[in-house]
């Protein structure tokens, strides 16, 4: 039987899948950040905040930034004196980041189209490795972790942020209306992508549970791995190191 992968809440085969994404991604990559503003009411600007905080980029270290798109956490990480890369499979989110860049003046930023699960970089060739919103759409979550194992520096960091499911009482079933029943129409007033938006919260739904994405992130070989849960788990910040 052939290998198959959750696109949402159907299977599809898994060589179609990475297709399927950038797909997706291409149609909302000029909509995207006005995107997340709307269906957050601005919050991921501070998650984001939080995530860059506890990877505590340096001066003059070097930062992959992976499913790093439109440079939300690029810029920030820049802004501590880092050497960033910022990698994404999709050309189009790319170059909103390449605008967006210049439109903020910054420079020094490199940018690279990359597959999570085959990076092209050298073993060891980095401080840290962060990924935002990004390892949900992977076709092979396992491989994309062993790949930023590889490309880390011995003492390197792995920070990821995303979606989760939220533990909290009473609110998990409002935001389960609000995201399936209010987002997709955002996305069809916003972006006039309904099914874009649809894909994006059904993701979500299909991601590992916080225990679960934990001990895969330990099989990939790091350690001191840890998981800081934000309104509950409805977005975590996973970390671990490479020794």
């Amino acid at each position: 039987m052939s290998e198959t992968a959750s696109f949402g809440y159907r299977d599809v085969e898994a060589a179609e899948k990475q297709g399927m994404v950038r797909a997706v991604f291409s149609n909302v990559a000029s909509k995207y950040d006005l995107m997340n503003d709307a269906m957050s009411a601005g919050a991921h600007r501070l998650w984001k905040d939080q995530f860059v905080g506890r990877v505590k980029p340096r001066r003059d270290e070097r930062i992959l930034d992976m499913a790093g798109g439109t440079g939300d956490v690029a810029f920030r990480l820049a802004r501590h004196g880092a050497h960033v890369t910022v990698s994404d499979i999709n050309p189009e989110m790319l170059a909103v980041g390449v605008e967006r860049a210049k439109k903020k003046g910054l420079e020094g930023l490199i940018w690279s189209e990359q597959n999570a699960e085959e990076l092209s970089f050298g073993e060891r060739d980095f401080d840290a490795y962060t990924i935002a919103f990004g390892i949900r759409n992977v076709t092979h979550i396992d491989k994309a972790l062993r790949e930023a194992h590889r490309v880390l520096k011995f003492g390197g960091r792995f920070f990821c942020l995303e979606f989760s499911t939220t533990t909290w009482p009473g609110f998990s079933d409002v935001y389960d209306v609000y995201s399936h029943r209010l987002v997709p129409k955002l996305g069809k007033r916003l972006a006039d992508d309904e099914d874009s938006y649809r894909y994006l919260i059904e993701s979500i739904r299909r991601f590992p549970p916080m225990p679960e994405f934990e001990r895969m992130i330990r099989e990939a070989g790091f350690v001191q791995t840890k998981v800081e849960p934000i309104l509950g788990g409805l977005v975590a910040i996973h970390s671990g190191w490479k020794i």
